[in-house]
């Protein structure tokens, strides 16, 4: 009987290890699109060797005990270019910090598909282009960072449903329209929002909104 529990157990054992592989290779080619598409003078991420199997060996990537990415710590890491969509494969990432470089285009949509994501700090780094609605997919999200940026367009009001948010600074951008206050966001004071110059205001709750005639860009 000894002997066949231990047969079990290595049958398991063999079995879950090509899954393990498989997301690995999955995380690690997504971390290495996210290399291609960035300079990086003073090479952080050199040890981000494309023919090592497991990406959890590479520096700035944290990893639990499934050898799956939880965390990636770049910030203040003097990279340049731009965020890949390949990032929103990372399903069990926690921890997205690439502030204070200097990141340039579009926030990812994709990045929407994190749903493990509980921090996601972007600040001062020169992203453009809007607010991805989809973030509002991430329900365990604590952490939204994402001042000091050139982001553009309407705060997206789906984003007032995540019920988990505790801090959420988007200032210093070039937002438009009114602020929400529904949801998780009634809890935010206007420091939240400061040094955008071209937001009207909170919406006024039982009114008419500042942008009822038409939205802004």
């Amino acid at each position: 009987m000894a002997f066949l529990a231990l047969f079990h157990m290595a049958g398991l054992l063999l079995l879950s290890a090509p899954l393990n592989l498989a997301s690995a290779n999955s995380e690690g080619d997504a971390l290495y699109a996210l290399r291609s598409a960035v300079k990086d003078p003073d090479s952080v991420l050199q040890s981000w060797d494309p023919t090592l199997v497991d990406p959890c060996t590479w520096f700035h990537v944290t990893c639990d005990r499934h050898n799956r990415v939880t965390r990636l710590d770049l910030g203040n890491a003097n990279l340049s270019g731009s965020l890949v969509p390949e990032l929103g494969k990372l399903e069990h990432l926690q921890y997205l910090e690439m502030y204070m470089n200097d990141l340039r285009g579009a926030i990812p949509e994709e990045l929407g598909g994190l749903k493990s994501l509980m921090s996601l700090d972007l600040y001062q780094n020169n992203l453009t282009g809007s607010i991805p609605a989809s973030l509002s997919k991430l329900s365990n999200l604590k952490f939204l960072r994402l001042s000091g940026n050139r982001l553009t367009g309407e705060i997206p009001r789906q984003l007032t449903q995540l019920r988990n948010l505790k801090i959420l600074d988007l200032s210093s951008n070039d937002l438009c329209g009114t602020i929400p206050t529904s949801g998780s966001f009634s809890k935010f004071s206007e420091q939240s929002y400061a040094k955008n110059p071209r937001l009207a205001g909170p919406e006024l709750v039982g009114f008419v909104r500042y942008d009822a005639g038409g939205s802004c860009n």
